[in-house]
């Protein structure tokens, strides 16, 4: 797998089952994301999930997912794994951290099952309170991706509880005290724990970079 300079970008947003919405308005996340490359000129293709994602990569120098539901399964892991080893970048947005969930007995929100793609990705979504509006802090301004960001801004959205996968290999970009709205015992119940949190006890990560060999996976929850 080698990872192009064609400056291509390959955009995957879609709910599962395929074509469902699962909860997002993916063909206006789709949309925007293609008016936001094509105002860079940056040529795309684009798919409702990772089905195909190994045909794509090569040509690619930017992945950049949007999903309510579809997640890589193990093969194609691999293949988005060599292809950063090999230079490529991913940009995951918001239900990308999720995957496939399973009931819980007694609990009315659904349990995240941890996979092959959570690892790569360096994260994996927990659970989150209702849409709310968030503080988030910016912990790094000089990076490219927060660049003119300013301290702080605020938006309204929902307030995601995200487990990180090596916080050794993790360079944090925005994080966010979410408050009373934190205090969500469905975490409790789903996990027994909630270890989306900070040392501090209050805030929890909400976008962050970790570099895959040559290539770089940057993730932001917010997004809805």
């Amino acid at each position: 797998m080698v990872a192009t300079n064609s400056g291509r970008a390959h955009v995957i947003a879609g709910g599962f089952p395929p074509g469902s919405m699962g909860g997002h308005d993916h063909d206006y996340a789709r949309l925007k994301l293609l008016g936001l490359l094509a105002e860079r000129d940056i040529p795309a293709s684009v798919a409702n999930d990772f089905a195909d994602v190994e045909k794509w990569l090569p040509g690619s120098q930017l992945l950049i997912t949007y999903v309510a539901g579809p997640y890589p399964d193990a093969e194609q892991c691999r293949a988005i794994q060599q292809w950063l080893e090999a230079g490529g970048h991913w940009l995951g947005l918001h239900g990308t951290s999720g995957g496939r969930a399973q009931r819980v007995k007694g609990v009315r929100n659904r349990r995240t099952v941890k996979t092959e793609h959570h690892a790569l990705l360096g994260s994996m979504f927990l659970t989150h309170p209702p849409i709310a509006e968030i503080r988030v802090e910016v912990k790094d301004r000089e990076s490219p991706l927060t660049s003119g960001l300013g301290t702080s801004f605020v938006v309204e959205d929902e307030p995601y509880f995200i487990e990180l996968q090596d916080s050794g290999s993790t360079h944090i970009l925005l994080t966010a005290d979410y408050g009373a709205s934190g205090d969500w015992p469905a975490v409790g119940a789903l996990y027994g724990k909630d270890t989306s949190l900070q040392p501090d006890g209050k805030t929890r990560i909400i976008g962050y970079t970790r570099e895959v060999g040559s290539g770089v996976v940057a993730y932001f929850a917010l997004g809805h």
